[in-house]
């Protein structure tokens, strides 16, 4: 047996009594999987009805995740009437989902029928919360900038062919028309009190800015233009060409002007002081359900601040034993603070040496990951860097391979200036972004063989639990020997604690942006800025920041009661099959796969 990773170590004391957002699925050993029932069949159709709806509603996630189907789309789900289209939809799959009997189901479309109904009551019961009334922020991820950084046709949507060229343009002749809508809805915002906090305003108007250009061949949208490729004949550059050019001089640029105009001189003022979520209108019952949403549990808001807390403390008691491995000899809280000002830790010269250090380590991660995983990904992993557009606002973050093969998994790094990119952190990231977390997860979700509402599906706190808990893995791997890579990966963890205790802070606590900011600077030892960066990051995606821990909590604790049943027979490779073998799904199935395995293996 392998040693335990802390996470399932202090999980048991914290999650004995935690309360899942979910009903355990059962088995049903009465019916067989091998032919296809008529319930099961309804079950498929509207799993891929529901599927269709999502997508619709948000194409650009859909190309996130690998789905090339909607890469011809923007859609105007923030749009009043097709919101209330929406969710009429919803309410009647809902109905017909709850008509099916489950008893005739088998064990695996009983799975599927567990993850769809709670996905459905999840997307109907966020109707009551107006986010498209704050349709834009910051991050990376909001619409816009999400996909003018596809532009380049180097990541989710491939831009190389006549076909995809013209997949590309016909998304980008929608992009004016939800720019609008996103003015329109910020308006009635306004109107209502649902605004923005003003930071996250100022935040995000340096990035809406480079969405305008002074001219059409300087636009970032124009990039598909600058990049043909040389099988291109003469007239097709010639008719693309003027076709990007024309909808970029007509009606993306004036858009995105009056967007950013809009912004700055109407936006920004009225932007609200208060930083959570908990100020707006409805806004406790928005964030509680914010915080189910994304952790998958009935935790409260006031039970993952304690959880918070008591983690921090955990993981500041190990700085007391690193800490003088490393030189340092003050009090285990400043730890943190101290490594962050040693030049030591900062030995970075160029953005190129970071990603060698980041492929050089991958290499030396994979023949380790054999003996930890029998269920691994096929597609390859490869290390870019942010694109420039996003990078001020971005953290470190992975993006999953196309369906095609053409799009390897990509660990992007976040890297503004090389010199202070502390070393310290890499390989713990390598392991959360990359092999075995991010990448395996996802990656093995596309090719696994589920219903495409699975395939393509999001379950937060499984995701970035999954990740964080493959941190751990680091060292059973030997990967953190050296005291310094283990501070590393011990101050990431920190930062997990740390945001359940700030995101519930701001968001349900009452706390001001300058007491979150300055409670990450005094227990992470984060400069002033990088503080403020992550506070915003908080402000503008309530509960987020939640997943992590919760979720890797949870599967540390269902590795410990495994190791605990199983004794001798526990296999570790095996109980991450199960836990990667299912896709991504809420926490309470996840543990009644485990829990289910369990039995069969006794």
């Amino acid at each position: 047996m392998m040693q335990r990773p802390l996470a399932a170590i202090s999980a048991a004391c914290l999650f004995a009594c935690m309360p899942l957002a979910h009903a355990a699925p059962r088995q049903n050993p009465a019916v067989s999987d091998s032919a296809p029932r008529p319930e099961a069949v309804t079950l498929k159709k509207l799993g891929d009805e529901f599927y269709a709806a999502s997508a619709r509603k948000a194409p650009l996630w859909s190309t996130m995740w690998g789905d090339p189907r909607f890469n011809r789309k923007i859609g105007l789900g923030i749009a009043p009437q097709e919101r209330k289209r929406h969710f009429a939809g919803m309410r009647s799959l809902q109905k017909r989902l709850d008509a099916i009997p489950k008893a005739k189901l088998g064990a695996a479309d009983l799975t599927s029928y567990d993850i769809l109904a709670y996905q459905i009551r999840e997307e109907i019961a966020s109707e009551q919360f107006p986010d498209h009334l704050m349709p834009i922020d910051q991050m990376m991820f909001s619409p816009p900038l999400y996909f003018a950084s596809l532009a380049a046709g180097q990541t989710a949507q491939p831009i190389s062919t006549p076909g995809e060229y013209g997949d590309f343009l016909a998304r980008l002749r929608e992009l004016a028309p939800w720019l609008d809508q996103a003015v329109s809805n910020m308006r009635e915002g306004i109107r209502t009190g649902v605004v923005l906090p003003k930071a996250v305003v100022a935040a995000a108007i340096p990035q809406y800015r480079k969405l305008v250009s002074a001219a059409p061949e300087t636009s970032l949208f124009y990039a598909p233009i600058r990049n043909f490729p040389t099988s291109f004949s003469a007239a097709e550059k010639r008719a693309l060409t003027g076709q990007y050019r024309a909808e970029i001089e007509k009606n993306v640029n004036p858009a995105a002007r009056r967007l950013a105009a809009f912004l700055e001189t109407e936006y920004l003022p009225a932007a609200r002081a208060s930083a959570g979520r908990g100020a707006l209108p409805n806004g406790r019952a928005w964030y509680a359900f914010n915080a189910e949403a994304s952790t998958t549990t009935k935790l409260t808001p006031g039970q993952i601040h304690e959880i918070g807390l008591k983690e921090v403390a955990r993981i500041q008691a190990e700085f007391a034993v690193v800490g003088p491995k490393m030189g340092y000899d003050g009090a285990p809280a400043g730890l943190a603070k101290w490594a962050g000002s040693q030049t030591k830790y900062r030995p970075f010269k160029t953005a190129g040496e970071i990603i060698d250090w980041y492929t050089k380590r991958n290499l030396e991660v994979e023949p380790k990951l054999e003996a930890l995983f029998s269920l691994r990904p096929k597609a390859p992993l490869e290390q870019r860097l942010e694109p420039e557009l996003t990078r001020a606002t971005a953290s470190d973050h992975y993006s999953p391979p196309s369906l095609d093969g053409r799009q390897p998994g990509i660990f992007w790094s976040v890297v503004n200036d090389p010199t202070q990119y502390q070393s310290t952190k890499m390989t713990t990231l390598l392991l959360h972004e990359g092999s075995p977390g991010h990448h395996f997860q996802l990656s093995l979700q596309q090719e696994l063989e589920l219903p495409d509402f699975r395939k393509f599906g999001f379950h937060n706190a499984f995701v970035e639990g999954w990740a964080l808990y493959a941190e751990s893995l680091g060292k059973e791997m030997g990967l953190f020997d050296q005291p310094d890579q283990y501070f590393g990966h011990l101050n990431d963890e920190l930062l997990r604690a740390a945001r359940l205790v700030v995101d519930t802070g701001l968001h349900a606590k009452g706390w001001t942006r300058g007491q979150a900011i300055d409670y990450l600077k005094e227990t992470n030892g984060y400069t002033d800025a990088v503080a403020s960066n992550a506070i915003d990051r908080y402000m503008a995606w309530p509960g987020q920041a939640l997943a992590y821990k919760i979720g890797s909590l949870k599967i540390g604790q269902l590795r410990q009661e495994a190791e605990l049943a199983l004794g001798p027979k526990f296999s570790l490779p095996a109980f991450h099959a199960v836990v990667l073998g299912g896709g991504g799904r809420p926490l309470a199935i996840v543990e009644a796969d485990v829990k289910r395995w369990i039995a069969q293996e006794k």
